[in-house]
């Protein structure tokens, strides 16, 4: 597994297309949460707050990541019934329109989720 320093370390090593999809990850999820910081963990770029990670997102060849947590994915199991999903991550593939709202819903839910527990 590739060790990044920054995501834009993460985002460079990445295909020109796959980077494109990354870049508007990454601009929406901070926008988001303009009050996180941005660190590599776990090999992937991540949001946290306070050394607290929030979300974390990954690139693949098929599909984008998104690791919420088990608590999110399992609150918003409903909305998240077309795609691939394991205990506290959704898989967005990169084929068709990019489900941008979604990832929306999925940060709101996981911020909520923080500032009514700390974690």
């Amino acid at each position: 597994m590739q060790s990044y320093a920054t995501i834009d370390a993460y985002i460079a090593a990445r295909s020109p297309a796959l980077r494109v999809i990354l870049d508007q990850v990454r601009t929406q999820i901070s926008g988001l949460l303009p009050e996180a910081s941005e660190a590599i963990r776990y090999a992937m770029p991540t949001y946290q707050i306070n050394g607290k990670n929030l979300v974390h997102f990954a690139g693949y060849t098929h599909h984008i990541g998104i690791y919420p947590g088990a608590q999110v994915v399992a609150e918003l199991q409903s909305e998240l019934a077309g795609y691939k999903t394991s205990k506290g991550a959704v898989q967005l593939p990169l084929t068709g329109p990019f489900p941008h709202p979604l990832i929306e819903r999925i940060v709101r839910v996981r911020m909520t989720h923080f500032l009514a527990t700390g974690k």
